[in-house]
């Protein structure tokens, strides 16, 4: 009964996707990407503190407790559960070759690459790919809205941040029903994990004289944007979306 309870937001996808597809209008450019800047800035002092004084050190803890060659087995392996997610978001966005793409690479990364251990999938030349829920809306047209600075998980947007309750349902590691101590072992272990792989860039910013806050924000917009339209103009994007759509009738 649980496992249909966890399966019901999956069943309403489409309809959700579907419905915001019909209210959504052309994306347009915000003049103010940040009206909640003062709302927005008090969460980063937040979130800097919680990391300085408690993710900060578990990470140099953990990168120096973890040898280089199983630190990069953790990373391959949640980067091969992403590849779930990655070819669910792809065949909603209709990128139907990218989407069997990144379904054979988790086929292969979990059962001849060790549950994702090893990419033996890339070295097969199967490329990985990068797409999520907020992507999905941002491909249908769904605006990005103003830039939001969530407590806990940074940078995000009014569309993005909703998205994130998606990906969490479309994550494999959500579905360990029955070992709900594994399964939380799982995503604080992910997070520890991204955190380590993000030290060297510390140096970096703390050299920085630019407001770190503009900064980081600027950064993810400008990313967001670059991973919705493929790298591409947005009318680059529209035009691709139409030519594909055209070709389902």
């Amino acid at each position: 009964m649980n496992v249909i309870k966890r399966f019901i937001p999956l069943v309403l996808l489409p309809c959700t996707l579907f419905t915001l597809m019909g209210c959504a209008q052309k994306q347009q450019v915000t003049k103010n990407p940040d009206p909640w800047e003062d709302f927005n800035r008090k969460v980063f002092y937040f979130n800097s503190g919680f990391d300085r004084y408690f993710m900060k050190p578990i990470a140099v803890g953990y990168k120096a407790a973890t040898p280089p060659p199983a630190e990069k087995g953790v990373s391959n392996f949640y980067a091969n559960l992403s590849d779930f997610r990655t070819a669910f978001n792809n065949f909603i966005q209709l990128k139907f070759i990218e989407g069997f793409t990144d379904s054979g690479r988790f086929l292969v990364n979990s059962t001849v690459g060790i549950v994702g251990l090893v990419d033996v999938a890339s070295k097969m030349g199967m490329d990985k790919h990068n797409e999520d829920f907020g992507q999905t809306l941002g491909r249908w047209g769904v605006p990005s809205g103003p830039y939001v600075m969530l407590p806990f998980l940074g940078p995000s947007t009014a569309r993005d941040g909703p998205a994130l309750i998606v990906d969490y349902y479309t994550a494999p590691q959500t579905y360990f029903v029955d070992v709900v101590a594994l399964r939380n072992s799982l995503w604080a272990l992910d997070f520890i994990n991204r955190r380590a792989e993000l030290l060297s860039l510390d140096v970096v910013l703390q050299d920085v004289a630019y407001d770190k806050y503009d900064l980081l924000r600027d950064a993810y917009l400008t990313r967001r944007e670059y991973l919705v339209t493929d790298g591409r103009s947005q009318q680059e994007a529209d035009d691709d979306l139409m030519m594909e759509l055209e070709g389902l009738e």
